[in-house]
């Protein structure tokens, strides 16, 4: 459940470490800088987004990622305030229950993080973890005292997410791959994607005209096999994901849109 939790904080496939990971800050800093992005707003405050999750057959959760309507301070600085849930329903919670919240403060100019807060019950597992992220002095703190070096434009679980619907995809052509970096589990992980090209497919909330990604996912970990995960992304100015499915070592997990309100611009539904 965690991991298709963090696939609808990230679209990109947060769910494991990319092989090779560069972590000299410059050359981060610079891949950050040269990602092409639109110059439009794609998300206002009061978007709710809203999915229903799958393991194998059985109707295992559901999860809800919002921007909140009032914009907070943080840092001195005006921050959207997103929350993320997920939680386990029906036969599912009865074995095994999950309870998990995810929250991040955003900076409404540059999309960078400011707070990031992760509280997490699954299965009796519980986790919580906080990030103080001080982007202009280049560190994070967590809420165990430590801090780590990072480089400008840092995102984390949830921020990704929003920082990567800002792309301009025109750019980009199928098999091209795209490169995020966030911090995650007190590491910088890059955060890979292929662009795969265009497709309609069909949710619980309609059929939607897509973009196709395949994050670049470590075999083994999570999944039998680097391909296992496909995430579709509405082929439209708000990209929303539509449809995340994935095979895992013990199973398949999918993930669906059922909802959604205040998108900031029409989205790509087919009538």
């Amino acid at each position: 459940m965690n991991k298709a939790i963090i696939m609808l904080g990230v679209f990109i496939g947060l769910t494991a470490a990319n092989a090779q990971k560069d972590t000299n800050p410059e050359h981060i800093e610079t891949a950050i800088k040269e990602l092409h992005r639109v110059n439009y707003p794609v998300f206002k405050p009061g978007e709710r987004i809203d999915y229903l999750i799958h393991y194998g057959m059985v109707h295992a959760g559901k999860a809800t990622i919002e921007v909140k309507e009032k914009p907070v301070k943080m840092n001195g600085r005006e921050s959207y305030h997103v929350i993320g849930k997920g939680v386990s329903t029906g036969t599912f919670d009865f074995f095994f229950k999950v309870r998990d919240t995810y929250q991040s403060f955003i900076d409404t100019e540059n999309l960078h993080p400011h707070l990031f807060l992760r509280d997490v019950n699954e299965g009796g597992y519980k986790k919580v973890q906080n990030y103080s992220f001080h982007q202009e002095e280049n560190y994070v703190k967590s809420n165990k005292g430590d801090s780590a070096s990072i480089p400008t434009g840092i995102q984390d679980m949830i921020s990704a997410f929003y920082f990567a619907r800002t792309l301009d995809l025109t750019k980009y052509k199928p098999g091209d791959v795209i490169v995020l970096y966030a911090y995650v589990d007190d590491e910088l992980e890059p955060v890979k994607m292929r662009f795969m090209g265009r497709e309609k497919i069909k949710a619980k909330a309609g059929t939607f005209k897509t973009l196709k990604f395949q994050p670049i996912v470590q075999k083994g970990r999570v999944f039998k096999d680097p391909e296992d995960l496909i995430v579709y992304v509405t082929d439209d100015k708000n990209k929303i994901p539509v449809l995340a499915k994935a095979k895992i070592l013990v199973g398949s997990i999918k993930m669906q849109l059922t909802g959604f309100e205040n998108l900031a611009h029409p989205v790509a539904q087919v009538h």
